[in-house]
């Protein structure tokens, strides 16, 4: 019996609960003044983690795990950018009403922009990243190293300047910028996952066993749900030693506490091959299963006897049970659920020890595993390989190599339960399969789910199949690749598409949409002064500067708006008053209180709408008099 100790709660111990909650990766193991481990908290790592500058030269990095460029990788993803995201209308498809987004451009660059937005709203995350196989990356970080500068650091020279051992594709140099790579994305992408959310990860052999360390630090050993070994092919003779037939995909969660179970959605319906015949079930499909089996743990409310056609009582072996307790039996005895049929295989027992001649079988119905979700599902994955991919990527005519089946995404959002009206998000598009198996599910259910694809404008190679057939990079083949199966998913399904949206806006990744001013006195001249007059680039538009001030304030880029004329003038309205923006020049008076009489949440102005100091202070007072809970910005 544990005693009270009368003392108050230890803070310490409890702060660094905390810190793991918020930091997993700050979190590291020490011994106590007794010689126990306990946790504790790597200083230097918090420091990184709330810092954007490099750590002092020299200071240790004592982290198990760790690798030439950590360091560097998490200053990396805590350095803000000064970029946005302009619209791309006419490369959109519906794009006044639909809420999915395809946004092109290096995704640790759209993850920092996106950050705010949709900070906890996404379900689900998959990404397929490049599996390192031996090639330099495309995405060209800053914590990218030349050989030289690898070299260096982990002094690969002896004292006369020789290198020590030669360098292959096999080295540490393409482990560590791959490391750095995932660490930075996988760092912002946690914060876009909800409470409950959950991000699923496909990666090869080669870095399998770094990817789960990453994993490990970014969200938290306790937070690891599975290695999922997947069937990507059978046969072929590639390997030197062993054919590779096999790809993994790592489960990680926001919060394994929350997370609802993971159910099995693809109940093989072959088993339930019983008809029921009468009762209030009939016509119905089921299985029998043995209500006792030699693996069960023992409990002693589930060992029992039960009557035999033929007088006789059976019961289990001594110390083993049925699945059953004897209520829960004579409940479903009475229901009609229970089977008890001869048999010369029965390992159930007489009264008196000898062997039974009867089995006992529960009537499993098939709506029942599927309403119940009570199955889970396997961590081998043999139902979708490869060749499906290449099959539904020509029924639309699409060239794309080493694509994952869009059934296999859409297997992953069931079996996680991504809701009717989730996000899904993927930063490693490549040809949009997961935005084809958002479409296709939500087609079959009814739902409206959403979906974020990023992808990197890689060109396309000369030589491809892709580029002759006049695709120049990836992002144009993952553009029609959703216009095409959005399209084909409403042909295949028209009595449930109706209002399917198989529309998404098109984003890319730019420069900020302001000047940069940032000179001292000194350094002005007459023509600065002059480009100084607006702070706007002069190639951006309205839609550029509504998107950039939406992204500043953190709301979603997804939602609707409205564009109309107030007296001459263009005023911007999003999502009903969440933000209304006017970037014309010399606004008056009597548009600024139109506006403010409308109560929105936000409103922004541009600093050239207004001629004089004054006139900005009376656009404060206005919004002060008739909106005083309206935040007011100027650009």
């Amino acid at each position: 019996m544990n005693k009270p100790k009368f003392e108050t709660p230890d803070m310490v111990e409890k702060n660094i609960e905390k810190l793991a909650e918020i930091f997993p990766n700050c979190i590291t193991e020490a011994r106590d003044e007794n010689g126990k481990l306990k946790k504790a908290v790597n200083f230097e790592m918090l420091q990184q983690i709330l810092s954007t500058q490099f750590p002092p030269e020299g200071s240790p990095e004592r982290y198990e795990f760790t690798w030439v460029g950590k360091r560097a990788a998490i200053a990396e993803a805590n350095k803000p950018i000064r970029k946005t995201l302009c619209p791309c209308k006419a490369e959109s498809k519906n794009w006044d009403t639909t809420e999915n987004l395809y946004i092109e451009g290096d995704n640790l660059e759209v993850l920092k922009l996106l950050q705010e937005s949709y900070l906890g709203k996404v379900k689900m995350i998959y990404i397929d990243p490049p599996y390192n196989t031996g090639n330099d990356f495309i995405y060209r970080d800053d914590f990218k190293q030349t050989q030289q500068e690898y070299d260096e650091q982990v002094g690969l020279f002896d004292e006369d300047e020789n290198r020590l051992f030669k360098n292959t594709e096999t080295n540490g140099r393409f482990h560590s910028d791959w490391c750095s790579m995932m660490y930075s994305r996988l760092m912002l992408a946690k914060n876009f996952l909800s409470d409950a959310g959950v991000i699923f990860i496909s990666i090869g052999e080669i870095e399998q066993a770094n990817m789960k360390y990453i994993c490990n630090e970014v969200f938290g050993e306790e937070n690891y749900i599975s290695l999922i070994t997947r069937i990507q092919k059978r046969g072929g003779n590639k390997g030197n030693f062993f054919n590779p037939t096999n790809d993994y995909i790592y489960v990680y969660s926001k919060n394994k506490y929350v997370l609802e179970n993971f159910v099995e959605t693809n109940i093989d319906e072959r088993i339930y091959n019983k008809i029921e015949t009468e009762g209030a079930r009939i016509g119905e499909k089921y299985a029998e299963v043995v209500l006792y089996m030699p693996n069960l743990d023992y409990r002693p409310n589930q060992r029992f006897y039960i009557d035999c056609p033929d007088g006789s009582k059976i019961i289990t072996p001594e110390g083993k049970s049925f699945r059953w307790s004897e209520s829960r039996f004579q409940e479903e005895l009475k229901q009609g659920n229970v089977i008890i049929k001869r048999s010369k295989n029965s390992q159930l027992i007489k009264e008196d020890g000898s062997k039974a001649d009867y089995i006992v079988y529960q009537k499993r119905y098939y709506i029942d595993t599927l309403n119940k979700g009570s199955a889970r599902p396997n961590n081998l994955i043999e139902s979708y390989q490869n060749n499906m991919s290449s099959k539904e990527l020509e029924e639309i005519n699409i060239f794309f190599d080493y694509a994952k089946p869009s059934e296999l995404i859409k297997y992953l959002c069931k079996i996680s339960k991504v809701k009717k009206e989730d996000i899904v998000l993927d930063f490693f598009s490549g040809s949009a399969t997961t935005a084809h198996a958002v479409m296709q599910l939500n087609a079959e259910d009814g739902g409206w789910r959403k979906f974020i694809m990023v992808q990197l404008p890689e060109v396309c190679d000369e030589k491809s199949e892709a580029y002759k057939a006049g695709y120049k990079n990836i992002c144009e083949i993952g553009k029609e690749r959703i216009r095409r199966a959005g399209e084909k998913i409403k042909v295949d399904n028209p009595l449930t598409t109706q209002d399917l949206d198989i529309g998404f806006r098109v984003f890319k990744v730019d420069s900020s949409n302001m000047n940069d001013v940032y000179y001292s006195a000194g350094e002005y001249s007459q023509d600065m002064l002059v480009n100084l007059e607006d702070n706007i680039k002069s190639d951006r538009t309205d839609l550029d500067l509504l998107f950039g001030c939406l992204l500043d304030w953190g709301l979603p880029i997804s939602l609707p708006y409205t564009s109309e004329q107030i007296e001459n003038y263009t005023v911007h309205t999003y999502n009903e008053g969440d933000l209304i923006a006017c970037f014309d020049e010399n606004i008056p008076e009597s548009v600024i209180k139109k506006i403010a009489k409308r109560k929105p949440l936000r409103a922004v102005f541009r600093d050239a709408g207004f001629g004089s100091s004054p006139e900005k202070i009376n656009v404060t007072e206005i919004f002060k008099m008739l909106a005083p809970d309206t935040d007011v910005k100027v650009i």
